[in-house]
């Protein structure tokens, strides 16, 4: 039995792409009889939630914390990388993908890695807009 990742056939850059275009939209009358259970309260669960909600389903969260602002993430110390693209820094979507990719000896999913390479400048812009708490020496790679 092998394990179904459910990564969209295509070209690396443009699965995804092609994905959004072709899947099946919930009707906003049915929204409010969905519940999602979102699992983590570290920014990936926190920011699901809060967008779920935004858009109109019934949300619930659960974390494994004594409280929700105890995830790891939330308490990070580290920095948050984005392919932002400053002027002469050489940014781009394939070099964080691939940094990405090696940083984590070739064991991760590339296609989900090239798609989170994609979106990170949107994540690191909606943790801001969200008000998620970076200490201010934390860098934005």
């Amino acid at each position: 039995m092998s394990l179904n990742s459910k990564i969209p056939a295509g070209a690396m850059n443009e699965k995804w792409t092609d994905y959004k275009g072709h899947v099946k939209l919930v009707n906003p009358a049915n929204k409010r009889k969905l519940e999602v259970i979102v699992v983590g309260t570290g920014l990936a669960g926190a920011s699901a939630a809060a967008a779920l909600g935004e858009l109109g389903y019934k949300v619930k969260a659960f974390c494994f914390q004594d409280s929700p602002r105890r995830a790891h993430s939330i308490a990070a110390q580290g920095g948050i990388n984005a392919a932002k693209n400053y002027q002469n820094d050489g940014d781009s979507v394939f070099r964080l993908f691939y940094d990405t990719v090696k940083g984590g000896d070739y064991r991760a999913r590339e296609a989900n890695v090239h798609r989170l390479a994609e979106v990170s400048n949107n994540i690191i812009d909606q943790c801001v807009a969200q008000g998620v708490p970076l200490p201010e020496n934390m860098e934005v790679y």
